[in-house]
C-alpha cells in the first residue's frame, strides 16, 4: 500500500481506503453486522488506515461497526465521518449551529470514540457555504476535544470553492471518476494551493465502471440505482455520476478498448484516479471482502500510459461531456 498527505490534515492516508455506504450488504439489503466486520478488517489487515462512513449510513450502524473494528486493532486507523443529511427538508434553513454539534455528539455516542478525526459536512446546499456561523462551531467543537479536523462532502465544484475559503476546511471530498472530469480542471489546483486533502468518491461511478453492467442490469427496488437516476431522493449526481446508464454502458464500451486483455476495467477505473497527485486518497467502497481486494489490487497497476489518459479523456469528451459538464 501506498500512503499519501491528507492536506491540512498532515494525517498519511492509503492511498486507496474505503466507504462505507454499502458496507453492510449491497444497496436495499438490511444492514449485516458481521459482513460490515469482515470487511472492514479485510481492508485494514491490506494497509487501508482511513476509513470514510456517515450519521446516515444504515442509520447509524456503519458508524458502529467501523469504530467496532478500529478500536479492536493495534494500527492507527483514521476515521472519517459526516453530518448534516439527517436534516429534513434539506434546505439551507434547517442547517444550525446547534443541530450540527448535536449530530456530532449522536456520532460519538455511535462510534463510542472520544474524538473524531475528520467530521464532514454532507453536501449541504450551496448557501452553507457562504454562513460562517455553521464553520464556526467546529472551531469549538475541536477546542473540546470533540473533532481533530474539518472537511466537506460537496456535489459542486463551486460549492468546493467556497468550502476552501474557511481556514478550518482541511478536506474536500468529491466524486471524481472516468465519467466526471471536471474537478481536475479548477478544484485540484485550488486543493493543492491551500494544502486541502482531496478524498474522491464514486470512483466506479456506482458500478458502471466496473464493466459488468449490461443492458439488461436490473437492481433491488431499494438500491439508490433503481430509484435515484434522476434525482428523485437525492443529487442524481451521486448515481451513475448523472450520466444516462445506457450512454454510460457504450462508453464503457470504449474504455475497455484503451485496457484490452488486462485487468478489469474497475482496477483500471481506480488507477487512473491515482494519475492525478493532488488527489489524497480514493474510498470505493465494498459490499463483500473479496470487493477489497480486488479494489487494492489497483494501486500496483503500472502507471497509465500518455495514449490511455489521452483515450480516456476523448471518450469522456465524446460520450458523457456535453450532457453532464457543466452540472457540477
Amino acid at each position: 500500500m501506498n500512503y499519501r498527505v491528507l492536506g491540512k490534515t498532515g494525517f498519511n492516508v492509503s492511498e486507496i481506503s474505503l466507504g462505507t455506504w454499502q458496507v453492510g450488504g449491497r444497496w436495499g439489503e438490511p444492514f449485516n453486522e458481521k459482513t460490515a466486520e469482515t470487511i472492514i478488517h479485510s481492508a485494514i489487515d491490506a494497509g487501508v488506515n482511513f476509513i470514510d462512513t456517515a450519521d446516515v449510513y444504515s442509520d447509524g450502524l456503519s458508524e458502529a461497526a467501523v469504530a467496532k473494528v478500529v478500536k479492536s486493532r493495534s494500527e492507527e486507523v483514521f476515521v472519517a465521518t459526516k453530518c448534516g443529511r439527517q436534516i429534513q427538508p434539506h434546505t439551507p434553513e434547517g442547517y444550525t449551529p446547534e443541530k450540527l454539534a448535536g449530530y456530532v455528539e449522536q456520532s460519538l455516542k455511535n462510534t463510542k470514540l472520544e474524538t473524531l478525526d475528520l467530521v464532514q459536512l454532507h453536501c449541504p446546499p450551496t448557501e452553507v457555504y457562504t454562513r460562517p456561523e455553521i464553520f464556526e462551531v467546529f472551531d469549538r467543537l475541536k477546542e473540546q476535544g470533540k473533532i481533530r479536523n474539518l472537511g466537506v462532502s460537496v456535489e459542486l465544484v463551486d460549492e468546493a470553492l467556497l468550502a476552501m475559503k474557511y481556514p478550518n476546511v482541511t478536506t474536500v471530498q468529491v466524486i471524481f471518476n472516468m465519467f466526471r472530469l471536471k474537478p481536475s480542471e479548477q478544484l485540484f489546483t485550488a486543493a493543492k494551493e491551500n494544502n486541502v486533502g482531496l478524498i474522491v468518491r464514486v470512483p466506479l461511478a456506482s458500478g458502471l465502471l466496473t464493466g459488468k453492467m449490461s443492458h439488461q442490469t436490473t437492481f433491488n427496488a431499494e438500491d439508490h440505482r433503481a430509484f435515484n437516476r434522476h434525482g428523485e431522493a437525492f443529487d442524481k449526481g451521486e448515481t451513475f455520476s448523472g450520466v444516462d446508464f445506457d450512454l454510460g454502458l457504450d462508453a464503457v464500451e470504449e474504455l475497455k478498448k484503451l485496457f484490452p486483455g488486462q485487468e478489469p476495467l474497475a482496477a483500471w477505473a481506480l488507477r487512473w484516479v491515482l494519475m492525478f497527485p493532488e488527489v489524497s486518497t480514493v474510498i470505493p467502497g465494498a459490499s463483500r471482502p473479496e470487493q477489497v481486494s480486488s479494489n487494492l489490487a489497483a494501486a500496483a497497476l503500472p502507471a497509465l500510459t500518455p495514449e490511455q489518459m489521452e483515450g480516456v479523456r476523448a471518450v469522456y469528451d465524446q460520450y458523457i461531456k456535453p450532457t453532464v459538464h457543466q452540472q457540477w
